[in-house]
């Protein structure tokens, strides 16, 4: 009769039935496979659209990038070179900070839990946009840091053409992300991608030429559905209807 209240008895919280019967119903999508879940992608790809929905439909507590109290970053497109470093620098200091706060503090009515950017993003971005000797120092770094951040049960990755993200980079019309150059993604597409397949994480590989989780019911339906599956380590190919 309540198979969700039977998960809430085997996570181990001890609630009155009548407390566990009234979560049950009130959160009837409050359940899936993996507890952790990171949605990654280029610049534009959705991720933070898809968080907030997967967030409401799981009433999964969200965690979302903090990238507008960055100071360096409309400073960096305006001179890469000169402020790679410290945006790179603090975007780990804040990454890590958010991670590490929130993933070690449980929350009992909330226990799945969905980010939109995945720790090594620090990493694969600092790849594209630093010199060699700095890489390297910051790779040392982030070697440092790393082991201590919980990684996700399972990744979604929003795959799309630099044209989409390009025109989705116009449509929310941050004015520093204007002149961001194709070059820019297209390394950072790539970059995603290598990573991904040479680390053999558990993926959703989702193609997302066409996709519009905001305006298209099925779309946001056909990941919703292929989170309640159980998958291999490796890349998992998705194809929006």
């Amino acid at each position: 009769w309540y198979p969700n209240c039977e998960k809430v008895l085997i996570a181990g919280v001890n609630f009155p039935l009548i407390l566990q019967l009234h979560i049950c119903s009130e959160h009837g999508n409050l359940f899936m496979k993996y507890n952790f879940v990171t949605i990654e992608g280029n610049i534009g790809a959705g991720k933070t659209t898809l968080a907030h929905m997967l967030s409401k439909h799981f009433n999964a507590r969200l965690i979302l990038e903090e990238f507008a109290d960055n100071p360096f970053l409309p400073k960096f497109y305006d001179n890469p070179s000169q402020y790679a470093f410290p945006l790179e620098l603090f975007f780990m200091a804040e990454r890590y900070k958010q991670l590490k706060d929130l993933l070690q503090t449980k929350d009992m009515f909330q226990a799945i839990t969905i980010s939109d950017y995945l720790f090594t993003k620090c990493l694969l971005f600092a790849k594209v946009t630093l010199a060699d000797e700095e890489f390297r120092l910051y790779q040392k770094l982030f070697e440092i840091i790393n082991p201590q951040i919980v990684q996700p049960d399972i990744l979604i990755y929003l795959h799309s053409p630099v044209s989409k993200l390009q025109e989705n980079i116009k449509k929310r019309n941050r004015e520093y992300e204007q002149s961001i150059p194709n070059d820019y993604l297209f390394s950072l597409q790539e970059t995603y991608t290598q990573y991904i397949k040479q680390h053999n994480i558990k993926t959703l590989f989702v193609d997302c030429s066409n996709a519009d989780f905001l305006g298209n019911d099925l779309h946001l339906k056909a990941i919703i559905d292929a989170l309640d599956k159980e998958y291999d380590d490796g890349q998992h190919y998705i194809s929006l209807p």
